[in-house]
C-alpha cells in the first residue's frame, strides 16, 4: 500500500510502525475481544494504558515526581482558557510574550479573566522572530508568564527557554513537545495538543507543577478545574481512550527509537537538509530569521512569482501532501514532525529541485 509524505501541520502523519500495531490490535486488544475504543475508561485493561502512557511520557521527558501529568480534552484552545482560570490565584496578572497567531488567541482568552501584559512581541516584523525576553522585563507580581514555544504558522521557535525567576513558566507546546530534550523543572506548566507529536487528535497533555494545582475560583468550572483532573488520575469522565492508547504506542515508538536525544537529532538533521536547499537556492525563499527558525515547522517562498498554487498542486500529484502555506501567511509550509522519515524531506527537496529548473 502506498502511504503519501503528509506535511500538515496537524492532523499530522503517524509513525506507520504505530499504525500497524494500532490496526493488529484493533478488533481485539490483548486478547479480550474487544477494541480499544469499546474498553471501560475504568476497566484493568485500560488502567494499564492510561497508566503506562503517563510513565512512559515521564520516562521521555524527565518530568519530575513534584509535577503532575494530566490527559484532558478540549485541545490548546481550551488551555487558553484554563491557564488563566486556575493560575490567576494571586495578583490576577500575567505576561505573555506575542510570537503570532496562538499567542494571540490565548492573550485574547486570558484577558477575560484578569490584567494581561505583552512583555515582549515580534508583530513588528510579522512575526517572524523570536523577540528577547529576559527577567528584568517581568513583573515580579505576576501569576506567570506565558510563551508558545514553536509557532506553527509562523515557522519560529524558542531556541532558548526564557528564565522567568520566581514567576511560573506556561508554555504552549503543541508543536514541538517530544521533539527535543527539554528541562522541564523550568516550566510551571506545559500543555500541548495530541495531534502532530503525541498521536491522534482529541487528547491534550498537561504537565503541572503540584503546588499551581488547587487555586481555581469556587466559580470555575469543574471540568476546568486542574484539581478535577488531578484528583481523578485523568478520569473524572470518560477520556478520550483511543488517543490515550494511539499516544502510548508513540511513546513506545520514541523509547525504542532512542528517546529524545535520538529523535532531536533525527530532526536537525531532517531540518538541515530543507533549509540548506532553501539557503543555496535563488528561486526560493525562507520568510524567517535564522537564529528564531523552528525545526518542525518550515515556512518557504518563492518570491516574485505567482506559483504557489502550481507547486502546491503538482507536490500533490507527486505524493508530497498538504504544502500550502496558512492563510494568513500564504507560500509553502513543510511540517516536519517526528513522524516525517528523513526520506520524505528528501523526496520533498528532490521535488523542490525539479520545479525550481522547470519554471526558472
Amino acid at each position: 500500500m502506498k502511504r503519501a509524505y503528509n506535511f500538515s501541520a496537524g492532523p499530522s502523519m503517524l509513525p506507520q510502525a504505530v499504525l500497524e500495531k494500532a490496526q493488529k490490535e484493533l478488533l481485539s486488544y490483548q486478547d479480550s475481544g474487544m477494541s480499544v475504543m469499546e474498553l471501560s475508561h475504568r476497566s484493568g485493561l485500560f488502567t494499564e494504558v492510561i497508566t503506562g502512557a503517563e510513565q512512559l511520557l515521564r520516562d521521555l521527558m524527565d518530568i519530575p515526581d513534584n509535577y503532575k501529568v494530566l490527559f484532558l480534552q478540549g485541545g490548546a484552545s481550551q488551555q487558553f482558557s484554563m491557564v488563566p482560570l486556575n493560575l490567576f490565584r494571586n495578583s490576577g496578572k500575567a505576561d505573555f510574550v506575542n510570537t503570532g497567531s496562538w499567542s494571540k488567541k490565548a492573550i485574547k482568552e486570558a484577558q477575560k479573566f484578569g490584567d494581561v501584559r505583552v512583555i515582549a512581541s515580534s508583530e513588528d516584523e510579522k512575526f517572524t522572530y523570536i523577540p528577547q525576553v529576559d527577567k528584568g522585563m517581568i513583573d515580579p507580581e505576576a501569576d506567570y508568564v506565558h510563551i508558545t514555544t514553536n509557532n506553527t504558522i509562523e515557522g519560529t521557535a524558542f531556541r532558548q527557554i526564557p528564565d522567568t525567576g520566581d514567576v511560573p513558566l506556561v508554555a504552549d507546546m503543541s508543536s514541538n513537545i517530544l521533539s527535543e530534550e527539554m528541562d522541564i523543572s523550568k516550566f510551571g506548566l506545559i500543555y500541548a495538543g495530541a495531534q502532530k507529536n503525541i498521536g491522534s487528535a482529541g487528547l491534550t497533555v498537561v504537565i503541572i507543577r503540584e503546588d499551581l494545582i488547587g487555586h481555581a475560583k469556587e466559580n470555575c468550572p469543574v471540568m476546568l478545574n486542574y484539581q478535577t483532573h488531578s484528583d481523578s488520575g485523568s478520569l473524572y469522565n470518560t477520556p478520550p481512550t483511543f488517543a490515550v492508547y494511539m499516544a502510548k504506542l508513540v511513546f513506545e515508538w520514541l523509547e525504542e527509537l532512542g528517546g529524545l536525544k535520538a529523535m532531536e537529532k533525527i530532526n536537525e538533521e531532517k531540518a538541515a537538509i530543507l533549509y540548506d536547499y532553501i539557503e543555496q537556492s535563488d528561486f526560493y525563499g525562507s520568510p524567517v530569521q535564522k537564529d528564531s527558525r523552528s525545526i518542525m515547522n518550515i515556512p518557504f517562498i518563492i518570491p516574485g512569482r505567482d506559483l504557489d498554487a502550481a507547486f502546491v498542486k503538482q507536490a500533490q500529484e507527486n505524493g508530497l501532501e498538504t504544502l500550502k502555506g496558512h492563510r494568513s501567511v500564504g507560500g509553502m509550509r513543510a511540517s516536519i514532525y517526528n513522524a516525517m522519515p528523513k526520506e520524505g524531506v528528501e523526496a520533498l527537496v528532490g521535488f523542490m529541485k525539479d520545479f525550481e529548473y522547470s519554471n526558472k
